[in-house]
């Protein structure tokens, strides 16, 4: 049997198959010996077409191993990184997901960087597509400045072991990586490494995809509980007030105004009217104004604080904590 490897790289994938083959392109032409790192594929979707897509690009001779695991139970990108870093042969364990592109020099970089550090993340470029972006581009670009994210981790299988690896509450792809960062820093340094680079290509969403995503607030919920000070330092520092008044000021208006308080209800209505205006011009600020990106933003703005509030409350009450 081939000697264990340094390091193993773990990529989740949920039913992308074309996005997955070129991450692995590029995953299983690093610039390190071969026999040195492996390469784990998680599917998470448990898709056939993804098995044949892993399956037809094993490396000639074997080198390095690129490896097919399908979780046995539980769905969601902590599940699958769970199941990835535990299967692995490495002591150092690379995280990246389907979507990247990882430079040739990054597990040489990665390694090189860690030394004594806990964990490091390394750096995720995000190439443009439009000047101004669209908002979900803005979006998008976040990820080159967040403090750690698991697009591009690199973390010692021993740190892991000892926290638990990452919490399988998290059912999305959102604060699971806070919450690893937050947990390993209790054990030493977790830097960054601007030297190890991935690539995070901005990818092509439906109309109103940032509603969509307000069910992530879901799971803030649970960051804050397991997290509070950090929580407010470093991720909200206080709640989305304007959310909850434009959640409060519209009931109000509809009970108002049958009960022939108009001008009350004419005032609760202009107020709710105004903070939804603000909140699609900070929207707009520095994004597209293209008539239809307007309208998207505009339309999503009036949409957006009442599935947050849902999804904030929702979250509270079921992780029970007093979380706005």
């Amino acid at each position: 049997m081939s000697a264990a490897p340094r390091l193993s790289v773990v990529i989740p994938t949920y039913r992308r198959p074309e996005l997955l083959a070129r991450c692995l392109a590029a995953a299983l032409t690093q610039s390190i010996d071969r026999q040195a790192y492996e390469v784990i594929v998680v599917d998470d979707g448990h898709d056939d077409a993804t098995r044949a897509q892993v399956e037809g690009m094993q490396p000639a001779g074997g080198a390095p191993s690129l490896r097919y695991v399908r979780p046995a139970q539980g769905r969601g990108p902590a599940v699958a990184r769970n199941a990835g870093w535990r299967a692995a042969r490495g002591t150092l364990i690379a995280f990246t997901d389907d979507d990247t592109i990882p430079d040739r020099r990054w597990l040489e970089e990665g390694e090189r960087a860690i030394g004594r550090c806990v964990a490091i993340c390394g750096r995720v470029v995000v190439p443009p597509v439009d000047e101004p972006p669209t908002d979900h581009e803005l979006m998008t670009r976040g990820l080159e400045a967040a403090e750690f994210v698991t697009a591009n981790a690199f973390v010692w299988r021993e740190a892991l072991e000892r926290v638990g690896g990452f919490d399988e509450r998290f059912g999305r792809a959102w604060r699971e990586d806070s919450d690893l960062q937050f947990r390993l820093a209790q054990l030493g340094d977790v830097q960054r490494a601007d030297s190890a680079t991935v690539l995070h290509p901005v990818r092509r969403e439906r109309w109103g995809v940032c509603l969509r995503q307000q069910r992530n607030a879901f799971f803030d919920a649970l960051l804050y509980k397991k997290h509070p000070r950090l929580y407010r330092e470093r991720i909200r520092r206080v709640p989305p007030w304007d959310y909850y008044a434009i959640v409060a000021l519209v009931p109000a208006a509809a009970l108002l105004l049958p009960a022939r308080h108009a001008v009350a209800a004419a005032t609760c209505a202009s107020l709710a009217l105004l903070l939804v205006a603000r909140i699609a011009w900070k929207r707009l600020r520095h994004t597209s104004r293209s008539p239809a990106h307007v309208v998207e933003m505009v339309a999503t703005s009036a949409l957006i604080p009442f599935l947050s509030v849902y999804w904030r409350l929702r979250g509270a009450l079921a992780f029970r904590v007093p979380f706005l």
